[in-house]
């Protein structure tokens, strides 16, 4: 049995208070596996533990104890431990299957799935019970990212108890990940014919249409699983997105909104809303429910891009900068934050902190060309020549042979005097694009007036 949370338990007061008062009271095994089953799940490993070394005292011949000494072996990655007692047991008892799911799932941790495949299939001869054994090869197929095969054995699932969601969702995830949006579809619709009240798979139908842009079959199928269970939120949430798709911005506000009436309200709802009255120009509440969503969730990046893009629209530049350095302040390692930094201070003219805030971008990992030639531009115009060639130097191991980059590199050496790098870079720059010169004439005109470089650029081209 399952210790309820609200349950006035015997065997588990009884321990307690055996552990409270150091007196030693005797329990059966089952007692103590329920114990010991009962403090795993609340992560209570300590208390766990000290019901196993009692439990085996008293019962030391139990495979069911001893199986749990390994669970917490494993727990602990004492896999050579772990190893021994199942070798122990599984002299003891060649035919229980939990000794062969529990050596599968040592074989996980370690790495070796197709080991463990092979075990769990064997243990799928030794018990009648097979729902569980399909799942665990499942998840082994799908840390081997053999989508196919996890597909086929999460379907397995299904055909054992069509209610196991867990089951449903991850076969899904198969289907979704393979692009094979048509053929879930086709399942999802034979379930339904014979499951035609399971909300969750008409939530999931609507998901599949929605990725094929079919947006009415799949409002359809969200009102079906909303009709099966009115209480559904995820139902409303997406039915919301169709309709925003569908520009039908008020109908989705009332989806949205019967969300926060169901539930705590969500920081996706709340976002939501904001883009929904955005969009039919209530700016007074768009504001309000955006300034919600970063209160309900600050860690949420959308919610933070979300009111800096309302302010920029706005052309209100400052109030945006204030809201991204708030989210900064928050999260310092968001890369869109900084790229927003960066365009802020760069429209307001602040050229210092823009260019640090490119800087921090691409630290971050964002390598994107605008990046590296934003950046460079503003260091030409801050007078640091050698940082903006060095800029460019790094730009251009991502971007080999680019003609923005090579012009600019071009320009750059030949306004610190290193002629001869100047010419290597515009004679490169003109074999991949000579119609980039107008780049070279921007940024440097008083170099692009030369008679050396005007008779190297007719020459290259």
């Amino acid at each position: 049995m399952e210790f309820s949370p609200n349950e006035n338990n015997v065997p588990l007061t009884k321990f307690e208070s055996m552990l409270k008062t150091n007196n030693v009271l005797f329990f059966d095994s089952e007692e103590f596996e329920d114990i010991i089953h009962h403090y795993l799940s609340l992560g209570k490993i300590a208390l766990a533990k000290k019901a196993l070394k009692l439990g085996l005292q008293q019962h030391p011949t139990s495979s069911n104890l001893k199986l749990y000494k390994v669970e917490l072996y494993v727990f602990e990655n004492k896999f050579e431990e772990a190893e021994v007692l199942l070798d122990e047991l599984h002299d003891l008892e060649p035919t229980n299957e939990e000794v062969y799911i529990q050596k599968a799932n040592i074989l996980s941790k370690k790495d070796e799935h197709e080991k463990a495949i092979e075990v769990l299939k064997y243990s799928l001869e030794l018990t009648d019970d097979v729902e569980d054994i399909y799942s665990l090869i499942g998840m082994e197929y799908l840390f081997l990212d053999n989508f196919e095969e996890a597909k086929f054995y999460f379907m397995k699932c299904m055909e054992c108890d069509q209610n196991d969601f867990s089951a449903l969702y991850n076969m899904i995830y198969c289907f979704d990940f393979l692009e094979q949006h048509e053929e879930a579809i086709e399942y999802l619709n034979t379930f339904l014919d014979q499951n035609p009240y399971c909300e969750v798979a008409w939530h999931q139908l609507g998901k599949q249409y929605f990725s094929l842009k079919e947006y009415k079959k799949a409002l359809a199928a969200y009102e079906f699983a909303i009709f099966s269970d009115d209480t559904f939120v995820g139902a409303y949430l997406e039915k919301g997105k169709v309709l925003e798709k569908l520009g039908r911005f008020e109908e989705a506000l009332e989806y949205y909104s019967l969300t926060l009436k169901l539930e705590e309200p969500t920081s996706f709802a709340l976002l939501r809303i904001g883009h929904c009255y955005e969009k039919l120009n209530q700016d007074d509440l768009a504001i309000q429910y955006f300034t919600r969503t970063v209160h309900e969730d600050p860690l949420l990046d959308k919610g933070w891009l979300a009111i800096t893009k309302f302010y920029t629209k706005k052309h209100n530049y400052k109030k945006a900068l204030y809201y991204i350095n708030k989210a900064i302040n928050i999260d310092s390692e968001n890369v869109l934050y900084w790229k927003q930094y960066a365009q802020l201070n760069h429209r307001l003219n602040f050229l210092e902190e823009a260019e640090n805030g490119y800087k921090k971008a691409l630290e971050l990992g964002n390598y994107e060309l605008n990046t590296w030639l934003t950046r460079g531009d503003i260091l030409l115009k801050l007078g640091e020549p050698e940082a903006a060639i060095y800029n460019f130097l790094q730009a251009i191991e991502f971007y080999p042979e680019n003609p923005e980059i090579e012009f600019r590199l071009g320009g750059l050496y030949y306004f610190i005097h290193e002629n001869d790098k100047g010419r290597y870079h515009l004679k490169n720059a003109m074999k991949s694009n000579s119609e980039y010169a107008f780049i070279l004439e921007e940024l440097f005109p008083n170099i692009y007036e030369t008679t050396q470089v005007k008779n190297l650029l007719k020459k290259a081209s």
